[in-house]
């Protein structure tokens, strides 16, 4: 477990260093609680939350309000890792004000220390303004799901050598515009290796192979809490919805049988006292 608060001075140092950084999704305060007990470095209350719990189809619905929520439910929990407050779709897109306005909104009522969000060259100077804003920023680029339907859906990006060159300037308009930290999605191994090799920030990796500075995957999928689908990148830990559903049916079939509660699980009440309001009961009739 980290002894003290992780700062975006010491994710920019792991690089520096060669250590590797570690990064996981919360949505809650009980996530929040076991990511810091878990000790890793960086924790992202990510829109994927629109999926996984919220059971919608993608994150583009996913609302500012959400975002604030859900953040500040994890902040409660979450005291030593870094906690990045996903920007939610068209929170950034319409304009560089609306972009300023939305991310120091997630600071002020969210209570997280940085904002992400998606975008390469194209966003660039949004994300270039709000660091002169005073406000931290993580890019994320390769596979962007806000918009997946644009890129063909949720597939691999770079598989060409134009388009793994377009990553790799999207990796460097974000480093020149000022991100401390960028996430590269769901690309071919070697071009993880070639973007975190033409920038100096840490470039955390999600499906972008073994060769960059970090991982990041959704603590859902890792667990196999949600099963909806599961990415090619994901590597799942445990499976912990097979057992949840176990206890569920165990409970289901001990109250249908008349088993729980049993007397262990039962309050006592003084044999005087009860007698004395059975009399009361019988009065009143």
């Amino acid at each position: 477990m980290v002894d003290k608060k992780v700062t975006i001075l010491d994710v920019r140092q792991a690089k520096e260093d060669g250590r590797k950084l570690v990064m996981m999704t919360a949505y809650d305060y009980p996530f929040g609680l076991m990511a810091d007990e878990a000790g890793v470095d960086i924790v992202l209350v990510g829109d994927s939350l629109g999926m996984v719990v919220m059971g919608l189809e993608g994150t583009v619905e996913v609302s500012m309000a959400h975002m604030i929520h859900h953040i500040k439910a994890v902040v409660r929990g979450c005291k030593n890792p870094l906690i990045v407050g996903d920007m939610p779709f068209l929170s950034y897109n319409t304009s560089i004000r609306d972009a300023i306005q939305n991310a120091g909104r997630l600071m002020k009522e969210g209570g997280c220390e940085v904002i992400k969000l998606e975008g390469g060259v194209d966003f660039a100077p949004t994300i270039r303004a709000i660091v002169k804003a005073g406000i931290p920023v993580q890019g994320h680029i390769g596979l962007t799901p806000q918009t997946a339907s644009a890129l063909g859906g949720f597939k691999m990006q770079g598989r060409d050598a134009s388009a793994a060159k377009q990553i790799i300037d999207d990796a460097k308009a974000l480093e020149d515009a000022g991100v401390f930290s960028m996430i590269l999605e769901a690309v071919p191994a070697p071009l993880g290796k070639l973007v975190a090799e033409a920038v100096e920030v840490p470039v955390i990796g999600i499906g972008a192979g073994p060769d960059v500075d970090g991982q990041v995957l959704v603590t859902h999928d890792m667990v196999g809490l949600f099963d909806k689908f599961v990415p090619k990148f994901v590597k799942q830990y445990t499976r912990i919805r097979p057992v949840i559903l176990e206890a569920l049916g165990a409970y289901k079939k001990e109250v249908q049988d008349g088993v729980f509660p049993g007397p262990e699980h039962s309050f006592k009440m003084p044999a005087e006292a009860l007698g004395q309001l059975k009399q009361m009961i019988e009065n009143s009739k």
